[in-house]
């Protein structure tokens, strides 16, 4: 039996309201998506499922970018349902009902009677009856627009459909021509930030900076990384951010060498080098930066050099962004300052045109300079079209993040070796230039040093 009675439930489970200017996007959303939608067709778009992390414990949960873009809702379990015919658009939600001791135990639902003037959708219903919804909107449908990122999800509510509608033909039921990929849509959609989109993301970004800066000023020689870790966190907390943006990255010493190194469970040893790749969320949009600092707060002359180095590197990346610059033209930006460094200070041998063309500074770059950014941190949308680089145009953004990575397996001089530096910042694409979103940090070694000593 439940501790309250049904009045003091609902007093105590009352939804949470949603602000008017980002239902505003999300219907502006909807609304562009249609416009690009045939007549006579559905998108389904689904927010995900729980997923059990050990026994009956869940991970925490995030809602699918794309539907959460569309629809401004978090729930599990839930789908959007887009339907354009020649007369009308309608858009459907389906989501949980609610429940009261399920609320009780596992947190507030909206449910399916709050849901349409909620979320400002035309009709909502038990997420249990999706499959007859869809089987009864399919009749009159050609195309069913699905994620093909997802097809493994949809495939067999599609082919129930579809078998549904071949039973139905008698009856005048049509049966849905074409199966397309929503992606190809969508994801160029997402690639481009609209105003509101850019303001969440200037916030994101700047959450971001405090959590990095708050890191370095507590880094010192035996603090372990995930203590690192939990000064950079607490700081997003404390600054509104729900969530990280990715898994966090403090890696010592040579643990900057691996790309993706996550187990953050070193000491940090004196004289070396710590890497930090973080970034905080904010309204669904991602912050991601890299920083890069000397634990005792002295670079040595060798690390100064290789960081320098990425610095310059970084530079003249984020200064070659601009609308229709490729976006392979920044990566080569990059790749043409280290690949010059590391000729100068003996890493690499011969030409630039030769290293170039060999590519033999990827033996210490390895990835490319940078990716788009929004509610991912590794963002959708294409980086060519039909076989080439695209070009910057205003609303893209992306990170820019040069490195190199000294492994102390790599042939080198001693004092190279466990070198690891990225640096990494968040970039809007304006239409006369770019703005960098992640302004603030000391980035110099002499800001660095300087700002580690106060």
């Amino acid at each position: 039996m439940l501790p309250f009675t049904d009045m003091q439930i609902h007093a105590q489970l009352q939804p949470v309201s949603f602000p008017e200017m980002a239902l505003a996007f999300h219907k502006n959303r909807r609304e562009a998506l249609f416009q690009q939608l045939p007549n006579n067709s559905v998108a389904i778009i689904a927010s995900g499922a729980e997923q059990i992390r050990n026994n009956d414990v869940e991970f925490p949960f995030r809602a699918n970018s794309d539907f959460v873009y569309l629809s401004g809702f978090e729930e599990p379990d839930a789908t959007l349902i887009l339907l354009k015919t020649s007369e009308e658009q309608t858009v459907l939600l389906g989501l949980r009902p609610r429940d009261l001791e399920k609320e009780i135990w596992n947190g507030r639902r909206l449910g399916v009677e709050a849901a349409p003037d909620a979320l400002d959708v035309d009709e909502a219903f038990d997420n249990e009856e999706l499959l007859s919804i869809l089987a009864e909107l399919s009749e009159q449908v050609e195309h069913i627009f699905i994620s093909f990122k997802q097809f493994d999800v949809w495939a067999e509510v599609v082919n129930e459909v579809i078998t549904h509608c071949q039973s139905r033909v008698r009856q005048g039921a049509k049966i849905p021509e074409h199966v397309s990929n929503l992606d190809t849509i969508l994801h160029e959609m997402r690639l481009f930030k609209t105003d509101y989109e850019i303001e969440q993301m200037r916030v994101a970004a700047q959450i971001s900076v405090k959590g990095h800066f708050a890191a370095m000023k507590h880094a010192r020689p035996q603090l372990n990384e995930a203590q690192l870790q939990a000064v950079l966190e607490a700081e997003f907390k404390a600054s509104g951010s729900p969530r990280v943006a990715f898994n966090t990255i403090v890696a010592g010493g040579e643990n900057g060498c691996i790309l993706h190194y996550t187990e953050n469970n070193q000491t940090l040893n004196n004289n070396e080098l710590v890497l930090v790749d973080a970034g905080a969320e904010w309204n669904g949009y991602a912050g991601d930066i890299t920083h890069t600092y000397p634990s005792n707060g002295s670079f040595s002359e060798a690390q100064a050099k290789i960081y320098t180095l990425v610095l310059n590197a970084q530079v003249a990346a984020i200064e070659a962004v601009k609308p229709g610059v490729t976006y392979d033209e920044i990566h080569k930006a990059s790749v043409k300052v280290l690949a010059a460094g590391l000729i100068e200070l003996g890493l690499l041998q011969g030409t630039l045109d030769e290293c170039l063309q060999q590519e033999s500074y990827k033996a210490f770059f390895m990835h490319g300079t940078g990716h788009w950014l929004g509610r991912d941190v590794h963002d959708v949308g294409a980086y060519k079209k039909n076989g080439e680089w695209r070009p910057l145009e205003a609303g893209m953004v992306l990170t820019v993040e040069p490195g190199l990575y000294i492994s102390m397996d790599a042939e080198v001089e001693e004092q190279w070796k466990g070198i690891g530096v990225r640096i990494e910042d968040d970039v809007l694409v304006t239409k006369t230039g770019h703005e960098i979103l992640t302004f603030g940090l000391p980035r110099t070694v002499q800001e660095i040093e300087q700002a580690m000593s106060e």
